[in-house]
């Protein structure tokens, strides 16, 4: 059997998912009356968004060949899901939209794809829109891959053009699978894996050596776990039960496990008798983006403990650990790969496992030296020490590679200069494009740096990012306080040229959140040991006169007397309950 196993990389909407949907529908992997948009795109988010968010294997039939696809995403914050697929192939198809050219994420893959070895063909998609600029995309990426133009092909995956030359190119160019090793004995890779509450653990899995099938004793290589095959199968798209896993497949395996922790991304399966040593795993991936995530219902915090259990058991990139606030209750500070992950983790959490959530602002790690010489790590803007406490901060930067036309490099140079960018490198890419390499603090990437981006440039700038090497930071930290207490889920981490304006813009945005209390209430910001902004909230005002009727002037006084004492006792004593809609209302943006 001739395997052929290959993936399909690109910069986020150049038209995957669409290509890999007439692949399906050519090799009649799936049925013409059962074809819809986006087939391997099978998550309620994906359809929505139209963005790949998993990768997602199928196995397709093509001329006496097997060929394995993995689609992988498109978007930045989701390269851990392609650096995973690429470890798995052979080849890929490195994807350009004839209408855009290069993009900053097409720099990104295609480097991953290099560093992994792999065999890259160059399409072009979208060739058959009126916008289509051929000759000039071709100029493009034969430049940055170094490959004469007449080998760039073309295919429309709306049309279904080109796609059974591609099919064709797949099987003549990209090599077929081989063994690792000669050996008879069963290994593979672990390249993802899902929880079935029924068949247990589920790994996904490129067979390296041997085969696999039914009732084998097989062993985690890193856990040391032993468990006896229940069922292997393929994805075709859906999964499929077969007899047996030969070297070079890519398919499944029910291993009957029920117990978290055993299966991880990277792992090795192998033999229980006689094991092969373990294959180069993967990288564990870093997180760049923190934030809390509490149950609105505080007796909710066992669910949502389990939620990311078995969610972290489809999306292995993110890293939760338990966590206390003293206004917030019990709840969990999350680690993601970017703004876009920690969206996409929170919105799985409440719809597939229902839980109502409140997400605390975002935030990065920063590296603080203390006055007695500790260095510790800070997660969490609350327990970032106050102005004083401390003799240094260090921060994350970031290289960011952005490509524009170069009619907006004007406004991209005024954007740097609002998120404290420095400009490293500018070239001339391709036609009237510029490429800008930036170093920058990855806190000014969070403030909305890619959204203004996109409005400095009309929607033509796209930009990728990997994390630079730890730098000097000249941040402080921000508490609000309401009546004089701090509320800790409104702690941020500022810099200190953007204090004021940050300090106000706050303290405003709760002061129009905030309901009116009994008594009046402070509302304001704090920071290098003294109130940068403070706004005063009226007390609601209640009529303690209105039952009388007639009568001394006198009596009506000294009511209204008694009512200012009282305020004021409750203005001494009093303590302001924040509820959940505030909190949730802060937590967003604008």
């Amino acid at each position: 059997m001739q395997i052929r196993n290959f993936s399909i990389i690109a910069h986020i909407d150049h038209g995957k998912s669409t290509l890999a949907d007439r692949m399906l529908e050519l090799t009649q992997t799936v049925e013409k009356r059962k074809m819809v948009n986006q087939v391997l795109d099978d998550m309620e988010l994906e359809k929505e968004k139209g963005i790949t968010i998993k990768m997602r294997p199928v196995r397709m039939e093509y001329k006496g060949y097997v060929l394995n696809l993995i689609d992988t995403p498109g978007h930045i914050d989701f390269s851990y899901e392609v650096s995973r697929a690429l470890k798995a192939v052979e080849g890929c198809l490195l994807l350009v939209d004839a209408t855009q050219g290069v993009q900053a994420q097409t720099l990104t893959t295609l480097n991953a794809a290099r560093e992994a070895g792999l065999v890259i063909i160059p399409v072009l998609s979208k060739s058959d829109s009126p916008l289509a600029r051929i000759a000039d995309i071709k100029k493009e990426v034969s430049i940055l891959l170094g490959c004469d133009e007449s080998t760039i092909m073309e295919s429309s995956g709306k049309t279904g053009a080109g796609v059974k030359e591609l099919l064709d190119a797949i099987i003549e160019i990209i090599p077929p699978s081989k063994s690792e090793s000669q050996a008879k004995d069963p290994r593979g890779l672990i390249f993802d894996f899902q929880y079935s509450n029924h068949k247990g653990v589920i790994v996904f899995i490129r067979v390296m050596d041997g085969e696999i099938k039914k009732g084998d004793e097989l062993i985690f290589a890193q856990a040391d776990e032993k468990f006896f095959v229940l069922e292997v199968g393929i994805f075709a798209p859906e999964e499929r039960p077969v007899d047996v896993l030969t070297a070079g497949c890519i398919g499944y395996i029910v291993t009957g496990i029920k117990r978290s922790g055993i299966a991880t991304v990277g792992d090795t399966i192998t033999g229980f008798r006689r094991p092969l040593p373990a294959l180069p795993g993967y990288m564990k991936p870093s997180p760049v983006v923190w934030a809390s995530i509490f149950p609105e219902d505080a007796d909710d915090f066992e669910l949502l403990k389990q939620s990311l259990g078995k969610l972290s058991l489809s999306d292995s990139s993110y890293s939760y650990e338990e966590e206390s606030s003293g206004t917030m209750g019990r709840g969990f500070r999350c680690g993601f790969l970017g703004l876009l992950h920690l969206e996409i983790i929170t919105e799985r959490l409440k719809r597939e496992y229902n839980l109502s959530l409140i997400i605390a602002s975002p935030s990065i790690t920063y590296e603080v030296t203390l006055k007695n010489g500790d260095v510790k790590m800070v997660y969490s803007p609350s327990l970032f020490p106050e102005h004083g406490f401390y003799t240094k901060v260090r921060e994350p930067w970031i290289s960011v590679k952005i490509i524009s036309p170069s009619k907006y490099s004007g406004n991209i140079y005024q954007l740097l200069y609002d998120h404290e960018g420095d400009l490293m490198e500018t070239e001339n890419f391709g036609d009237d494009r510029l490429s800008l390499t930036i170093l920058m603090p990855l806190r000014e990437l969070m403030r909305n740096f890619f959204d203004e981006l996109k409005s400095v440039t009309s929607g033509y700038g796209s930009l990728s990012y990997e994390f630079f090497e730890m730098k000097d930071a000249d941040v402080t930290r921000m508490d609000i306080l309401v009546a004089e207490e701090v509320i800790e889920a409104f702690t941020r981490v500022v810099a200190q040229r953007r204090l004021d304006e940050e300090a106000t813009k706050a303290v405003e945005k709760l002061e129009g959140v905030l309901p009116k209390q009994m008594f009046t209430t402070k509302i304001q910001a704090k920071a290098n040991g003294r109130i940068i902004a403070s706004r005063t909230l009226s007390a609601m005002r209640k009529d303690v006169t209105g039952y009388l009727y007639g009568g001394d002037i006198t009596r009506k006084m000294k009511l209204l007397e008694k009512q200012k004492k009282g305020k004021k006792k409750m203005a001494e004593r009093g303590k302001v309950s924040i509820s959940h809609e505030v909190f949730l209302k802060m937590m967003k943006n604008g």
